[in-house]
């Protein structure tokens, strides 16, 4: 089986879905965020405040073509992966690139409670969001399929990836 790739923007799911999917699926759970932060040995808030996101970028750009290369794993990609072309093309070589979206608003309720997400510690993070999902769209829409998260559970939303898998098998 290819790899399963989750991608989408902060607050959409992908970490829930892609460690239910892996579950289901027997296959591995890699976060490329967490080899960001093993290889880095802070965390990626840290990261952002200490190196830059400059920074961040280039580490990311490597985690994915360490995760790209592995075999059997759903990966849970940061948000802002699938910016650089170089990283889906990287990510679509062994796998199906799955892009979880979601409204604004939405991300923000999800979202709102964690600390941890530097894009997001602004004055108006409802803007940021709106903004950062405009100049994202035309990346995320480079993925296989899309699937919007905005009124499902993860598990709900880990059903349609599951049928979109099974349809490209029989659709060979």
């Amino acid at each position: 089986m290819k790899n399963i790739v989750i991608a989408g923007f902060m607050g959409t799911g992908k970490t829930k879905v892609a460690k239910i999917l892996s579950a289901r699926l027997n296959m591995k759970y890699v976060s490329t965020d967490r080899l960001v932060e093993e290889k880095e040995g802070i965390s990626i808030r840290e990261i952002f405040s200490k190196k830059g996101e400059g920074h961040f970028r280039k580490a990311e750009n490597g985690a994915i073509k360490d995760a790209a290369l592995m075999e059997n794993v759903v990966i849970d990609a940061g948000g802002g992966v699938v910016v650089d072309p170089e990283n889906l093309k990287n990510l679509k070589k062994k796998g199906m690139v799955v892009c979880l979206w979601a409204d604004p608003g939405i991300i923000l309720e999800r979202t709102k409670k964690y600390t941890h997400r530097p894009l997001l510690n602004v004055r108006d993070p409802l803007g940021k969001i709106k903004e950062l999902l405009k100049s994202r769209r035309p990346f995320y829409e480079r993925a296989d399929c899309h699937i919007d998260t905005s009124a499902m559970s993860a598990e709900e939303a880990a059903d349609e990836i599951e049928g979109v898998i099974k349809n490209a098998r029989t659709n060979r």
